[in-house]
């Protein structure tokens, strides 16, 4: 019952600063070993990925508005432009002032600069490509098998359909994966600490051969899998931002030593 309370207020358009408070976290997640969508090299194609926590849900407005008042650099109006673009928190009233009414959406409008330094701020850091795509690829039941999973594939794709235009959601609606962790595959992008490791651009098609094989037609024959369109557009999304990027559906988590 208690879950219901954020969704309520946010259709009714009521006020929910600290109503309910999203799940605990961070969340461990035991490490392992990960398959890639898009491998290091054609002889790696597995990785290791330690233990590590990661925060149970995206952080909210509730949580980047207290960030903010301690971090002035960061309101509205005060990054430099290298560090942030002229879209960053383009939809907050003021320099703490979000414009939506229900602190437990994820917050949006941010840059991978803020979100790092946000992440400083807790002592923890941005997650990695490897450790964000480890612990998505967890089920509601199971550590692995996301990708395959028919309950998880028809949610990404919900989402997908909404467009970017969908409003957005209060965190933990949702069911968390075997890790506890909720909304990964539904709400908003995510930034990660390497976002532009593997880039699909045309704009590099003169790196070389190798780097050849990530863009275009291509692309798909790099892949891991060349029929799990999730992780292609999860890849893609990254690839298209600069670290300055602000978008209203791109968010964050952040991760912490085990």
């Amino acid at each position: 019952m208690r879950a219901a309370v954020p969704t309520l207020l946010f259709a009714l358009g009521g006020t929910a600063w600290g109503a309910e408070p999203p799940p605990a976290s961070p969340r461990p997640v035991d490490g392992g070993v990960h398959t890639p969508f898009y491998p290091a090299s054609v002889s790696q194609r597995t990785v290791s990925v330690g233990p590590f926590r990661l925060d149970a849900t995206p952080v909210t407005v509730d949580d980047y508005r207290a960030f903010v008042v301690g971090s002035p650099e960061w309101q509205k109006g005060d990054p430099p432009a290298i560090f942030a673009d002229s879209s960053y928190l383009r939809s907050w009233t003021g320099p703490t002032e979000p414009s939506v009414q229900d602190g437990h959406v994820p917050v949006t409008e941010v840059s991978w600069f803020a979100a790092r330094a946000y992440c400083q701020s807790k002592s923890g850091a941005l997650p990695t490509v490897h450790q964000w795509e480890y612990a998505a690829d967890a089920t509601a039941t199971a550590p692995h098998g996301a990708r395959k999973d028919p309950q998880t594939l028809a949610l990404i794709l919900a989402w997908y359909g909404e467009g970017p235009a969908a409003a957005l959601r209060p965190v933990a609606q949702r069911p968390p994966n075997h890790w506890g962790l909720h909304d990964m595959h539904a709400g908003v992008w995510e930034w990660t600490l390497d976002f532009s490791s593997l880039l699909i651009s045309a704009d590099n098609r003169e790196s070389g051969e190798a780097e050849n094989l990530r863009f275009c037609g291509a692309g798909a024959l790099s892949a891991q899998d060349v029929e799990d369109y999730a992780s292609f557009m999860r890849f893609a999304m990254r690839s298209s931002l600069s670290a300055s990027s602000t978008t209203a559906n791109m968010g964050f988590r952040c991760a912490y030593p085990r």
